[in-house]
This record gives C-alpha cells, sequence and structure tokens, in this order.
C-alpha cells in the first residue's frame, strides 16, 4: 500500500465522525483541518500542526508552512490534500479518494465522502512523497 493509500484509507475510516472545530481525533470529532491531519500521520507525514485558526480562513499559507516536505500536487491522486476556495476568503481542506473526496460538512455536523470531484475550485494540493512526486 502507498503513502497516499494509507492516507485515503484512513479519511474512509473517519467518516461519520462528529465535526469539531479544531478537532483532531475522530472519537471526539474532526474539522476538515483534522481530517487531512489524520489522514497525512496514517501516511507516514510527521509534520506540525495548524493551529489556532479560525472557523472562516483564507490563509492557504498556515497550511503550506505546516506541511513542509509534502510534494506540490494536482490533487488527483488518492491521499492527496486538496485546498478548495468554498467562498470569498474562505478556504476547505479534503483528502482525495478513490471514489471522491472526504471532508468535514459542517452543514451535515460530520465527516463525509462525496463521490466524483469537488464542487469548489481546487486552489492548492500537496501528496505525500513515495506517491509518485519526489519518491
Amino acid at each position: 500500500m502507498t503513502p497516499g493509500e494509507r492516507a485515503a484509507a484512513a479519511a474512509c475510516r473517519a467518516v461519520g465522525a462528529r465535526f469539531r472545530l479544531h478537532g483532531r481525533d475522530p472519537a471526539t470529532g474532526l474539522d476538515c483541518v483534522g481530517v487531512a491531519l489524520l489522514a497525512l500521520r496514517a501516511g507516514g507525514h510527521a509534520g506540525p500542526s495548524p493551529e489556532g485558526y479560525p472557523l472562516r480562513t483564507g490563509d492557504v499559507a498556515r497550511y503550506a508552512a505546516c506541511w513542509d516536505g509534502l510534494a506540490a500536487a494536482d490533487g488527483a491522486v488518492p491521499g492527496d490534500v486538496i485546498v478548495m476556495r468554498t467562498a470569498a476568503g474562505q478556504v476547505h481542506l479534503a483528502v482525495r479518494t478513490a471514489a471522491g473526496f472526504v471532508h468535514a460538512d459542517i452543514a451535515l455536523r460530520r465527516v463525509v465522502e462525496r463521490p466524483g470531484a469537488p464542487p469548489w475550485p481546487v486552489i492548492a494540493a500537496w501528496r505525500l512523497r513515495g506517491d509518485g512526486l519526489g519518491g
């Protein structure tokens, strides 16, 4: 299993966890950053965790700085962490899966997997090393 496949599988296992801002544990709740971190950790990435961010933020650089060592990507491979622009000044993270993407849906108050391509523009993506970029 590749690092990305392990990351995607971990994200899928989190489906059904409740939404909780700054949540990092599926047992108590996850936000979109928590879903991404859970997946990255399962894929072997040990970088720092973004902390202290507001519910609504457009600060992509905050995440890029924490995930140094990941490769820039197109967001098309299972396990890729994708950043989408969901509204003006608002970004949202998700993890690509073979069937679509996993994210913490604030409206549904839980982590879900949506089939197909994201409905929002993908503005950045990162891939774990060893998944076709950067060895």
